[in-house]
């Protein structure tokens, strides 16, 4: 099998599920026990926590565990905009995950909220003209993710960090960086809020993070025994957290190396994908997305048609994000980067990991190419 949905999960590392299963049978204490196995197995989450912290560029104490991308980005959202009283504006662009966008969509047409979605650039990337026009004193909340998942659009936080302050200086900054974190360099982010989850970079699913910037008015998630700092309670998810921090340790030591080995498999990809008649590059050129993600169109073929057609090959590809597979009707994002439909129909997104081969790329690039020739046979003009 020829696995290319790495955007939507990853397969988990042999040390990464090592430690998660070391933590389900011989670390499987409950780290708000008293006793020493308890003690012994808090330490251990508590550096695994100072691991993750350091590779963020921010205090152990500014990071919360989560069960993944879908909590952080929620409990970022709403765990804000609790603290903020009066009437609110809040800002996001046409783009973000479905766990950004319909956070935001609740909370549209509320009293006390007024929602604001950005259009996009035709690269993918968030349309700043529009954000610097739309951003006001009372604005409280700007979400702008750093690694579009659909097309790998890589946006400028910097530059939009620049925009807040100078524009809405009272208004807190998240970013949904669960197609970011490992896939571009370490460095902190300059945001409020930036959120991880570890099975986008092969640790277990159920486990994520959430950075929350010391002094930020944050009421969290999550209600009960108080863990998390009391901002997100539950039981300690301890197979996960070692199973994500034997991940990041992996990622850490061969991260310059597996990030040049996807860009030259995406880029041996795209050459390959070229010399098929009409097919179109989603987003930004291939060079300058995320080293991971690439996405394009082959229209005269239904996307959904050609996924079913390549499985049946050995290859697996996807017609977007997985949280929205089965969702039916026109393709969010690819609509609001001003995509035609017909274009858009015919869409497939690629999505690269460390372990994917250039030989890989070959061979699926033949099948497909042998795909769409076939298919496009039978389409009715």
């Amino acid at each position: 099998m020829i696995y290319l949905d790495n955007s939507a999960t990853t397969r988990v590392l042999p040390e990464a599920a090592d430690a998660a299963c070391r933590a389900m049978t011989e670390q499987f204490y409950n780290p708000a026990s008293a006793y020493q196995p308890a003690v012994a197995t808090e330490k251990a989450v508590e550096a695994a926590r100072a691991r993750l912290a350091d590779a963020l560029g921010c205090g152990a104490g500014e990071v919360l565990y989560t069960s993944g991308g879908t909590e952080s980005n929620n409990m970022a959202i709403f765990g804000s905009l609790k603290s903020r009283r009066g009437k609110k504006r809040i800002v996001t662009t046409a783009g973000e995950h479905p766990s950004v966008y319909e956070a935001f969509r609740s909370l549209d047409g509320t009293p006390e909220t007024e929602v604001v979605f950005v259009s996009l650039n035709p690269d993918g990337t968030a349309n700043l003209d529009e954000l610097a026009q739309v951003l006001t004193a009372d604005t409280a909340l700007v979400s702008v993710m750093h690694v579009n998942n659909e097309v790998g659009a890589v946006n400028d936080l910097f530059a939009v960090s620049a925009l807040i302050k100078r524009c809405a200086p009272s208004a807190l900054f998240h970013s949904d960086g669960v197609q970011a974190f490992c896939k571009l360099p370490f460095s902190h982010p300059p945001v409020d809020f930036y959120s991880v989850s570890a099975h986008k970079f092969h640790a277990p699913k159920g486990v994520g993070a959430l950075y929350v910037k010391n002094g930020v008015k944050f009421s969290g998630g999550q209600i009960g025994g108080g863990q998390e700092r009391n901002l997100r309670s539950g039981t300690t998810n301890v197979p996960g957290i070692l199973g994500l921090d034997a991940a990041l340790s992996a990622y850490r030591e061969q991260q310059p190396a597996w990030i040049a080995h996807m860009r030259a498999c995406k880029a041996r990809l795209y050459a390959n994908l070229s010399a098929v008649p009409d097919a179109p590059v989603n987003g930004p050129a291939p060079e300058q997305g995320a080293p991971h993600i690439l996405n394009m169109s082959f229209p005269g073929v239904r996307g959904e048609v050609l996924v079913s057609a390549l499985s049946q090959k050995g290859v697996c590809v996807s017609t977007g994000s997985a949280c929205s597979t089965h969702k039916k009707g026109q393709n969010r994002i690819l609509a609001a980067m001003g995509i035609p439909s017909a274009r858009a129909e015919g869409a497939l997104r690629f999505s690269l990991c460390p372990f994917n081969t250039l030989e890989e790329m070959d061979i699926a690039a033949d099948l497909l190419a042998e795909q769409v020739a076939f298919l496009r046979r039978f389409h009715r003009r």
